[in-house]
């Protein structure tokens, strides 16, 4: 087992692939997992040289959520979860998911094998998800008597309607990644989801990485907004991008 839990390679192109390397768990989320994925976040967010990340799990599962059994025998590890630093919107636990979403630049998470609970949280963070057709996928703390609670409900409403929300959070039910493609709970469905995140990664880090990272934060803050917000942003943005232009 790799105590790092998560690893990190930027390669040339300013593609960040981050791999969370506790396979033989099929990745599920303990203590130090949890903190290696929160200092990862934070690294490439200081990085200016990454352009796209892709995010996925050694082994054969992206993520099977939390490590129960780890925090049954750490139980003020799961009190230390729920701590919101000061000036944070958002406690440990939901910055695992919500730190994705908050990142600059374009994330894509490839899901292999099980992605359960948080993992598929975790998932739901990233602003592109790509899944094989048998993956499997689940909201499932209800199981456990539990409601999700990394972050879903700033992320789950911008992919599927509350309908489907409520009734895969209700029944814990288990998709296949063909499944919840249909259901838009994904991007897409193909046969070999690094591949294809990486092809994509590599694509978007082509791209004019300013303007990148504006539609990033344009979508991400204005996708909910007043109209009157979103389309001063709209305008705001262009501006900025539009005097960049002109110093080159």
């Amino acid at each position: 087992m790799d105590d790092k839990r998560v690893s990190v390679d930027i390669d040339s192109a300013g593609v960040a692939t981050v791999t969370m390397t506790r396979g033989t768990q099929h990745n599920a989320l303990d203590g130090p997992m949890i903190a290696a994925l929160l200092a990862s976040a934070e690294q490439l967010h200081r990085d200016s040289r990454v352009r796209a990340v892709v995010l996925r799990g050694d082994g054969e599962s992206f993520c099977a959520g939390l490590d129960v059994k780890h925090f049954l025998q750490n139980p003020d590890n799961i009190e230390d979860l729920l701590v919101r630093a000061p000036g944070e919107v958002a406690n440990l636990a939901q910055r695992v998911s919500y730190d994705w979403h908050r990142l600059p630049v374009p994330v894509i998470a490839a899901i292999t094998g099980n992605c359960f609970g948080g993992g598929l949280q975790i998932a739901l963070g990233a602003d592109i998800r790509v899944a094989a057709p048998d993956a499997r996928l689940s909201i499932m703390e209800v199981r456990w008597g539990l409601v999700p609670d990394m972050g879903i409900t700033q992320s789950i409403s911008k992919v599927v309607g509350i309908d489907v929300a409520k009734e895969l959070t209700f029944t814990g039910r288990i998709l296949s990644g063909s499944e919840a493609k249909d259901l838009h709970l994904i991007t897409h469905a193909v046969d070999d989801p690094h591949a294809y995140a990486q092809q994509l990664a590599h694509d978007i880090a082509s791209r004019p990485p300013k303007a990148v990272r504006a539609a990033k934060r344009l979508f991400n803050e204005a996708w909910t907004a007043d109209p009157a917000i979103g389309l001063a942003m709209e305008t705001d943005l262009q501006r900025d991008l539009l005097v960049d232009l002109g110093s080159r």
